[in-house]
């Protein structure tokens, strides 16, 4: 799992970069940038639309975790607009938090005990 956890923290620190960069460059104006590409319907449009579905299956899976509590719900909209950013740094609390164990990572410590 150290792997996997520096993999974590790599991808953390080069997406916080990048979007540091971006925004000291671009502002904060994704949503018309994504959305508008998406319209074209170009590839750039293709991909934001995979990558919406990602990121939809992303929330959905943070939520489930946690049964759809009101913090689930909250975590999993996190994970939706928050993306791997979010993601990277949930995986790697949970990750410290089982220790490892990648069946309560995945199902959670409810579900991976029954």
């Amino acid at each position: 799992m150290t792997a996997f956890r520096v993999l974590l923290i790599v991808l953390w620190g080069c997406i916080a970069g990048y979007t540091a960069i971006v925004v000291a460059n671009h502002g904060f104006g994704l949503f018309p940038v994504f959305f508008g590409d998406m319209a074209a319907m170009g590839w750039s449009g293709q991909f934001n639309l995979d990558f919406m579905s990602m990121l939809t299956l992303s929330g959905l899976w943070v939520a489930w975790r946690h049964h759809f509590s009101a913090a689930g719900v909250v975590l999993g909209v996190l994970a939706f607009f928050g993306g791997a950013f979010f993601l990277t740094a949930y995986l790697l609390v949970v990750d410290l938090q089982t220790k490892g164990d990648v069946k309560q990572l995945l199902l959670g410590t409810e579900r991976a005990a029954g």
